[in-house]
């Protein structure tokens, strides 16, 4: 179990800083921090303290979170065994306490990796103390395999924020991804490649077909680089765009005769895979966006009938309103880009066509 949130903020069990004042006699969080105008401390020292406190300041937020989720699962759970099976006690309880649903599920979660890593042994209770909270969550939601050579760290006394818990990921990444060729292994085994590119590109890779992952090993296989990575690296992120934008874009569904891989195979072969890619992911947010209008403009035309309905001549400003209006509730949508007097102003008009 981690220890309840007043037991690791114990000055001595964290901070040996006799600056630092962690629980005032009341059992609030205090600090004695370094004056900021004060020209004799050095900069060292200034920030030093400063980190200090940040880090006690870490360590609560985390283990205050974690009792919080363990409180509310106890409260979920014995609504569950005696409520009306519903929920509805639960939602009062988060109501009282003015915690969003999302919130409270998050901090349940954060609970439950808490257990399940001190359980299995992968971490000790004082190792929780090591880990900044964002440190915390991002190791719970790693691999089992990351989860351990964190919890090693940890282990040897090494202070865990999110920044080491990323290095280690793409460590483990690009030494164990079958995506990798060998030649790009051995790079970032010697750090000829940094690991943080090579595992950026397995990132990219893993949402491509097969096929495509194919070609591109091929490639950065051929030239094991940081630039060959980085070139790779951009080409898959340019193809996932473009194959998961062309299935959304009903446009190009209508055309029974597009061959969409055949043109992704051309776009490569006169190099404008990037251009094409994001021209059709525009044209999903196009027809996106055509859909919301239309949707906002039927909404639009159904509350202004409303209003007039229910406005008269003692209503006039209401009236005015609906007036003002009229330019967007139309058959003809029409609205002005920039300053009305300015030369670079413009008007622009879209048609609604009757529904057939």
């Amino acid at each position: 179990m981690v220890q309840a949130p007043d037991a690791p903020l114990n000055e001595a069990n964290i901070l040996s800083s006799p600056s630092l004042s962690v629980l005032s006699s009341s059992g609030d969080l205090q600090f004695q921090l370094p004056d900021p105008e004060d020209d004799t401390i050095p900069e060292m020292d200034f920030q030093t303290q400063d980190n200090q406190a940040w880090q006690v300041c870490d360590r609560f937020d985390l283990q205050t979170d974690i009792w919080r989720g363990r409180i509310l699962k106890a409260v979920r759970d014995r609504e569950k065994a005696q409520g009306d099976g519903r929920g509805g006690g639960f939602l009062n309880w988060l109501g009282d306490r003015e915690i969003s649903k999302t919130q409270a599920y998050q901090l349940m979660e954060l609970a439950d990796s808490a257990d399940i890593l001190l359980q299995e042994g992968m971490l000790e209770p004082d190792d929780v103390n090591r880990f900044s909270k964002k440190a915390f969550v991002e190791t719970a939601q790693s691999p089992p395999e990351v989860q351990q050579l964190v919890s090693d760290a940890a282990h040897q006394g090494d202070r865990i924020t999110r920044r080491e818990v990323r290095q280690l990921s793409d460590e483990w990444v690009a030494m164990s991804s079958e995506l990798l060729p060998e030649e790009v292994k051995e790079k970032a085994a010697d750090n000829t490649i940094p690991t943080k590119y090579v595992a950026h590109l397995v990132r990219e890779l893993e949402k491509l077909p097969e096929s495509h992952q194919t070609t591109i090993r091929q490639e950065v296989a051929a030239e094991p680089s940081i630039d060959g990575v980085k070139q790779a690296t951009s080409e898959a992120k340019y193809l996932a765009k473009y194959l998961q934008a062309a299935t959304e874009v009903q446009a190009l569904k209508q055309d029974n005769s597009l061959d969409l891989e055949q043109a992704l195979e051309e776009a490569l072969r006169i190099g404008c895979l990037n251009s094409t890619a994001e021209m059709v992911n525009q044209a999903s947010q196009l027809e996106q966006a055509i859909a919301k209008v239309y949707t906002s403009w039927k909404r639009l035309n159904k509350l202004s009938e409303r209003v007039y309905l229910d406005s008269g001549a003692s209503t006039p400003n209401v009236r005015a309103m609906l007036e003002s209006l009229t330019p967007l509730s139309g058959d003809i949508l029409q609205i002005q880009l920039g300053e009305a007097n300015s030369e670079l102003a413009k008007t622009i008009r879209l048609q609604m066509l009757p529904e057939e």
